[in-house]
């Protein structure tokens, strides 16, 4: 069992409210999905009831956290610098429990999760395997834990389709408490039966935490209720409120006329009117008393606003790329042979494959390839965006060519329209969480206007709130897109061609 009482988490830098008196038990059985927009804290909550030690650098807290000396296996979203460094064997056996692990549970999980026996053993950097491929090995050696509580941060990022439902047998079957952030629609609907949502609200000075026992379809139906019940009394109210002030006004100018006219020769009269005005007065302070408890209009966090810049296009018989490549490589590891590729007009292509299969590398070489390209304009977005941020340097900064007073005072209103505070303007890209540092690519390429777009995993670090604006979006893009995903709904909401890779190159499945 883990417990939180009463607590606060405040970001350091700008004094930012991340949780604001949140409480809640997960006892055995208890699937957990944290939800909320990019940026809100959600990897910030999970490091600090894994261990307070991961953000005591930029954040702090008050209240209680008691894990009762039970074992917590965490998965990070992203491996820290020395973690990458490693061998895929020193990674695993820093892990006691690996070490003492039986052989044939080891094999059981390597099978399960599509990875070979070699792999564990493996001299291999753990920065040089794919984004499946490291998700996995930290799985493996969380599983080796036996812990008793999972605190998992974007499990579902990267890995194939095969080990996504892996997962949500995982996640469904364990008998322990499963504590998880996702951003995958799909798994949130298949596993979780507890909903915490993290909201910023008031340009994020002020959070709210939503603590809800039910599954996320239900929970956003009932969410979805609430808030149109709410409206729709709040608006009920305020125009009885109306009415009320409307009859107040009016007795109110009618006394007010009435002293104004009274002659000085009534004293009586004047009398009459002086209490007749307390009274209109006395109304007056009940009025603004009830106003003050009229039902709110509901306060909820919004999603981004963005469009792509309305160039030209690309016209439907242009061809995009016509790739051959014999040998697709990674090192001296021969990953596929004999890969064409063709691309025509606005088509949406997604490529999918196993961890491994060499999606990535394939993705980086055609990128190489069509930046070069004079007669389109291409952008790429990598699985890892520290290949091309400045991490050290401004969103405003990365953004702005050329630093005058217009240009910086327009992308600031581009960056507002992504939910950055003014405050994440100024901070540096380094400190922004994984779904911000995804917008500024976003952003750039719409602001350079690009017509083909090659997207390693585009969706991965948007939330449920985002990733619908981002998928019509990119399904409404008057340009080309090539892309790696294993997202089911961006699958089947955009992608108009899916081929699958492996040794044999890459196999058209629908047109």
């Amino acid at each position: 069992m883990l417990q939180v009482k009463n607590l606060c988490l405040y970001h350091k830098k700008d004094l930012r409210p991340l949780v604001e008196n949140l409480s809640f038990v997960l006892n055995d059985g208890d699937k957990a999905a944290v939800i909320g927009e990019e940026g809100n804290g959600k990897s910030t909550l999970l490091k600090l009831l894994y261990d307070s030690s991961l953000v005591e650098d930029y954040a702090e807290y008050t209240g209680e956290i008691i894990k009762n000396h039970c074992i917590c296996g965490y998965l990070a979203q992203e491996l820290g610098r020395e973690d990458r460094e490693k061998t895929v064997y020193e990674y695993l056996a820093e892990e006691p429990s690996f070490l003492e692990a039986d052989y044939s549970q080891l094999v059981s999980w390597a099978g399960r999760l599509g990875i070979s026996m070699d792999m564990l053993y493996s001299a291999a950097r753990m920065e040089t395997l794919s984004g499946g491929e490291k998700v996995k090995i930290q799985l493996i050696r969380i599983l080796s834990m036996n812990p008793d509580v999972f605190l998992l941060d974007e499990p579902s990022n990267d890995i194939d389709v095969e080990t996504l439902r892996w997962l949500e047998d995982f996640i469904n079957d364990c008998p322990f408490p499963v504590l998880f952030i996702s951003h995958d629609e799909t798994l949130l609907e298949h596993t979780a039966n507890m909903i915490l949502h993290m909201e910023q609200l008031r340009r994020k000075t002020q959070s709210r935490c939503s603590v809800l026992q039910a599954d996320y379809r239900t929970y956003v139906d009932r969410r979805q209720r609430g808030l149109e019940r709410q409206e729709l009394l709040a608006r009920e109210e305020r125009a009885e409120y109306e009415k009320q002030q409307e009859r107040f006004r009016r007795i109110h100018d009618k006394v007010e006329r009435a002293q104004n006219n009274i002659s000085r020769q009534n004293p009586s009269g004047g009398r009459l009117l002086k209490k007749k005005m307390h009274a209109v007065k006395s109304m007056e302070r009940r009025f603004e008393r009830q106003a003050e408890n009229m039902t709110q209009m509901p306060e909820t966090e919004e999603a981004i606003f963005f469009r792509f810049a309305q160039g030209e296009g690309i016209p439907a018989g242009k061809w995009v790329a016509d790739f051959h490549l014999e040998r697709l490589s990674a090192g001296d590891r021969a990953l596929a042979e004999n890969i064409q590729l063709q691309v025509r007009g606005p088509e949406k292509v997604c490529i999918i494959g196993k961890n491994g299969a060499g999606k990535t590398t394939l993705l980086r070489i055609l990128a190489k390839e069509l930046l070069a390209r004079k007669d389109i304009r291409a952008a790429y977005m990598p699985q890892n965006y520290e290949e091309l941020l400045e991490l050290d340097r401004t969103p405003v900064e990365y953004l702005s060519r050329t630093f005058d007073r217009e240009e910086t005072s327009r992308v600031r209103t581009y960056l507002g329209s992504m939910k950055y505070t003014a405050d994440e303007m100024d901070h540096q890209i380094r400190e922004l969480s994984g779904g911000q540092k995804a917008k500024l690519l976003l952003l750039k390429m719409s602001m350079e206007q690009r017509n083909v777009l090659i997207l390693d995993e585009p969706t991965r670090n948007f939330s449920p709130l985002s990733g619908p604006v981002i998928r019509r979006l990119l399904c409404s893009f008057p340009g080309a897109i090539i892309s790696v995903s294993h997202d089911r709904k961006y699958i089947g909401e955009v992608c108009t061609v899916l081929y699958e890779l492996d040794s044999q190159g890459l196999h058209k499945i629908i047109s």
